[in-house]
């Protein structure tokens, strides 16, 4: 069956499974190509070598063409981290002109929003509570008896003398045990020590 024809496929569909001579052809296929000529050999052999060198000479002006880079960089001012920070900034400014970027800036700001507008109508609803909690019936109740408390203490503390304002009986009461220092009780010990 030739390749080329149009019953190629029929052909090699309808051929027979391989037979012994057909593995022993294989087998020579392979053999051929390890039992070439000397000439061919040669030839392959100076090919290789060339080829080799060729590589050789490659490496060896990319290295140069690599330092003759590395000396304009430097001339121009560009180090390897000024060249990381570039391609970073590149980078980022990619990431962000990305859609996905985009889309999930977009979807944070909008939950930023809704969060917002969430906690604000929550101190909305605990300010709106603590109104209505001060309204009620048993806060008026509480409140009345602190003062009435708040009143008691009054007079018990600052009798019923003027200047019974809470505040000032308490800052008097501050300004008593002031005097009181640590150094005047020590000198009173010492005079009655001394007697």
């Amino acid at each position: 069956c030739e390749p080329k024809s149009q019953d190629f496929a029929k052909c090699f569909l309808d051929s027979e499974p391989l037979r012994e001579a057909d593995e022993d052809a294989a087998s020579e296929v392979h053999l051929n190509n390890s039992t070439m000529t000397e000439e061919e050999r040669e030839e392959i052999q100076q090919e290789l070598v060339k080829l080799e060198e060729e590589i050789g000479t490659l490496k060896q002006v990319l290295s140069s063409k690599e330092k003759q880079q590395a000396e304009l960089r430097q001339k121009l001012g560009i180090t390897p981290l000024s060249e990381l920070k570039n391609n970073f900034s590149r980078s980022w400014h990619d990431v962000q002109t990305s859609v996905a970027f985009k889309k999930t800036s977009e979807t944070f700001s909008t939950a930023g929003q809704k969060t917002s507008a969430a906690f604000s109508t929550f101190g909305s609803a605990i300010t709106r509570k603590l109104g209505d909690m001060r309204n009620s019936p048993s806060f008026k109740t509480f409140e009345e008896k602190v003062e009435s408390t708040v009143s008691t203490i009054k007079t018990k503390v600052g009798g019923s003398g003027p200047g019974g304002n809470f505040e000032e009986v308490l800052s008097s009461a501050a300004n008593a045990s002031s005097q009181e220092t640590p150094s005047n009780n020590l000198t009173d010990v010492s005079q009655v020590l001394e007697s």
